[in-house]
């Protein structure tokens, strides 16, 4: 049975927005968030429509990764601003029995990238070569990744899974208002510069968009069909690659036919971490995620952050200063593990955060510029805030973590002629001047610099909790660098501070990067906090929300599984269920 829910009020109808349910058990009460509950299976992600296609593969018996597969399709026709063939991420399966696997669909670099590729004559960095355009665009990552993701644990076929998107981009579907009111920000900015864009995600006939018109995507439908029919060759060699090909060689950019041909997706081993009485399963490296969430994680058992208030300053005072140590190491270390060595063992090991939490002081914020000043006088490029993160859960207890992205909203804003998908720039997530790191978190460090073939540093964090050998959570956000804190943030509430899956979603979060040395806060933290905060010597500035952290936390007692979507950003936001 399905059955949808709406709120009276105007606060909670916003929220009722971003949360249609799908129940097999009991309707849960209206609350903020709204959650759903089932014990045969979930799918939370940032779009209703696609979570319904990824709850209707659970329902025809599809395992978590048919659903995230169908899922992370739909999404690519539903959600342009991140969700995408053009891009690329990172997908953490915990199977039922035995070891979690981490997929890694990272872009990669075209073989004619140098590491200065976005350094001007003049020696500064030429930005609008990052934020629009294909110079910008890393190789897609997206359908290789779901490939071997179908491989290794796909339980029906291929073209099953890709046809729900097919039918959505063809026949069209009815725009929320957060998208209609994004089409239209950006067709009126960067992307109305591009013709193919505005022919792909233009209003017919022109105007504006307005919640409830029908977006109809044929060019986007005929590339989803060829991928269902003919594989995902079909992308990378077949008549999608010369459409890439041919935008590539029309606009300036360096990918080749032979570029899309050599990418490969890789299966990596996750890390893992052990925290109080839990298992931590994240994302390795060429994501900074995993070991940065785990060494913080380290650094405050060690300090036992268990014993402490989850809002308390003091308690907020010790996760800024954890994240400031944990992002000077991501600065100094991390990259392509094919292309660097990176010490991860050491970074994520009990003795590194023994030495880092003797360090802190209890009521003094610490100096990021004294840390770091060996690596000072570099630069570090900004991460974007529009990255997409879905949750999935089945009745057997596997589970699915994936992130992905086109990097910017809407990525370079280019549509692909014929193809009627959008390309990543995530090429601007290289360090873009190497040896030049400045206090406004720009960074410069070798670990992160192009070269051909390298995949770019992320922040992306799919994770995965267990106790007692059983999924607790799962989940990740959107929100560049913020994302590792996000994460950090709904992990505690559920470990250390004992929260339910919707309380830990719900709960303030703060973020701190090494550099710049402050500290961004929720604006619904209390002025109190704030203030002591800094009257520690902490800067703090406050922003409206951080983050989209659609999770599923599983009660370890009556085995429910409850899907929460976050809200702090979509209005479109849904859990799904299959039907009994």
């Amino acid at each position: 049975m399905k059955t949808k829910f709406l709120n009276t009020t105007k606060r909670a109808c916003l929220l009722s927005c971003m949360l249609f349910l799908f129940l097999v058990d009991s309707p849960p009460a209206i609350t903020e968030p709204l959650v759903a509950r089932s014990r045969s299976g979930m799918v939370v992600s940032t779009s209703s429509l696609a979570s319904d296609v990824g709850a209707n593969i659970l329902e025809q018996g599809g395992n978590a990764v048919d659903a995230a597969i169908a899922t992370a399709f739909a999404l690519s026709v539903t959600h342009p601003q991140a969700g995408n063939l053009g891009g690329g991420g990172f997908m953490i399966i915990q199977p039922p029995l035995g070891d979690a696997v981490a997929i890694d669909y990272r872009e990669t670099a075209p073989a004619k990238t140098t590491s200065t590729l976005f350094v001007g004559d003049d020696g500064h960095i030429d930005t609008t070569l990052i934020r629009g355009g294909v110079l910008a665009s890393g190789i897609p990552g997206t359908v290789r990744g779901l490939e071997l993701a179908h491989k290794k644990f796909g339980s029906l076929p291929w073209k099953s899974l890709v046809l729900p998107a097919v039918s959505l981009a063809r026949n069209g579907f009815v725009l929320p208002e957060d998208l209609a009111n994004s089409l239209n920000k950006t067709l009126q900015g960067e992307m109305g510069q591009f013709p193919t864009s505005v022919k792909a995600y233009g209003k017919p006939g022109g105007g504006s968009w307005s919640a409830g018109d029908r977006i109809v995507l044929p060019d986007l439908a005929r590339t989803l069909h060829s991928i269902a029919e003919k594989g995902p060759g079909a992308f990378y060699t077949g008549w999608i690659a010369e459409k890439i090909v041919a935008q590539m060689e029309s606009m300036g950019g360096i990918m080749t036919k032979s570029d899309l041909a050599g990418y490969k997706a890789i299966q990596r081993v996750p890390v893992r971490g052990s925290f109080l009485a839990y298992e931590i399963i994240s994302m390795p490296p060429p994501s900074s995620g995993g070991v940065a969430l785990i060494e913080m994680l380290n650094i405050l058992e060690e300090m036992g952050i268990q014993k402490m208030p989850a809002s308390d300053p003091d308690t907020l005072h010790l996760l800024a200063e954890v994240m400031r140590h944990a992002f000077l190491d991501r600065a100094r270390f991390l990259g392509d593990p094919d292309f660097v060595s990176v010490p991860v063992d050491r970074l994520i090991g009990k003795k590194h955060a023994k030495e880092l939490a003797a360090g802190i002081r209890p009521h003094r914020a610490g100096d990021s510029v004294a840390l770091g000043k060996e690596i000072m006088h570099r630069k570090l490029p900004k991460e974007s805030n529009d990255t997409t993160h879905f949750s999935v859960l089945d009745g057997s207890g596997m589970g699915v973590a994936n992130t992905y992205t086109l990097e910017a909203s809407y990525g370079g804003k280019v549509v692909v002629d014929g193809a009627g998908f959008l390309l990543n720039n995530e090429m601007g997530d290289f360090n873009r001047k190497p040896g030049m790191t400045d206090t406004r978190g720009n960074i410069g460090t070798l670990p992160n610099v192009a070269a051909p073939g390298k995949r770019m540093l992320s922040s992306m964090t799919p994770t995965i909790v267990r106790t007692n050998g059983k999924i607790l959570l799962i989940t990740g956000s959107p929100g560049g660098r913020t994302i590792i804190n996000t994460v950090l943030r709904v992990v505690l509430n559920v470990t250390a501070f004992g929260m339910d899956g919707e309380s830990a979603v719900n709960e303030p979060r703060i973020h701190h990067q090494w550099l710049p040395d402050r500290i961004l806060a929720e604006e619904t933290l209390p002025r109190e906090v704030i203030e002591k905060l800094k009257r520690m010597g902490h800067q703090v500035l406050l922003k409206e929300a951080q983050g989209d952290a659609h999770s599923i936390w599983v009660d370890s007692k009556t085995g429910f599984a409850t899907g929460v979507a976050d809200g702090r950003r979509s209005q479109d936001a849904k859990a799904a269920s299959p039907s009994p």
